[in-house]
């Protein structure tokens, strides 16, 4: 059934507006974070700790704005260990770090999905063609491997014809480790800090060198090695440079 001028019309205005009020979001988030409201210690000692669930909700979604927005995850898995101690520092870094993606995926996938896919550079048509097909693995072995960025992550999965449930679920597997580290290490300024840190130093080389096992065992699939080159790497379809962190 084809929409009616009406509709399509009131989805393009729906859209705009979205557009605008996340671009209007995202200035207040970066301001905040030079002006060191967010992403630091004095913030979680003023705001977040002894503020019960509400210093819990305003940590979650400060999180899941900064993951969304394609800012340092590692920050939030730091300053959740920081703020709630290994166990809670990690369950809270890790529902943000999910939530953060799923929006910046569904984001794509309402705003710009239609127009992109009639307008596909080469770049994101390799890309569109294994997300597709293999949204599970591709996403997994993203997420593993140092390199990218998380936010261009999962804006391409959104733009992409990448299936919202693989993604999240490859997302939440391949996330887990560094936000183990990572809120292991923040914890680990109050308690047992030498014992903590170099555990987590362990948990991240662990989970890097998984990454590039994975890697060297799908490289020699053309479309695999072009897909991930797409995303990762200088769009050429070549294998990824290690410059970046998702």
């Amino acid at each position: 059934m084809t929409a009616s001028p009406v509709s399509s019309h009131l989805k393009l205005v729906v859209r705009g507006l979205i557009l605008i009020a996340v671009l209007v979001l995202l200035g207040l988030v970066l301001r905040s974070i030079e002006q060191h409201a967010l992403l630091d210690t004095e913030w979680i000692d003023r705001e977040i700790r002894n503020h019960g669930l509400a210093g819990l909700a305003i940590f979650l979604a400060a999180g899941s704005a900064i993951v969304a927005f394609g800012l340092p995850r590692q920050a939030v898995s730091f300053l959740g260990g920081y703020a709630f101690g290994f166990l809670g520092g990690t369950a809270i870094a890790f529902a943000a770090t999910i939530l953060g993606s799923a929006l910046t995926f569904l984001f794509s996938r309402f705003t710009a999905r239609d127009f992109v896919s009639r307008r596909l550079p080469e770049r994101l048509r390799k890309a569109d063609a294994f997300f597709g097909a293999h949204p599970f693995s591709l996403t997994l072995l993203i997420r593993l491997l140092p390199v990218g960025n998380n936010g261009v992550t999962n804006m391409v999965a959104g733009l992409s014809r990448a299936a919202f449930l693989p993604f999240l679920g490859a997302s939440a597997l391949g996330h887990l480790p560094q936000t183990v580290v990572f809120a292991l290490i923040g914890s680990g300024i109050n308690v047992e800090p030498e014992t903590r840190i170099t555990l987590g130093v362990v948990l991240f080389i662990v989970s890097v060198l998984v990454g590039v096992y994975l890697y060297n065992r799908f490289r020699q699939d053309a479309v695999f090695s072009g897909a991930l080159g797409a995303v990762v790497g200088n769009g050429n379809g070549e294998s990824p440079d290690t410059d970046g962190k998702d």
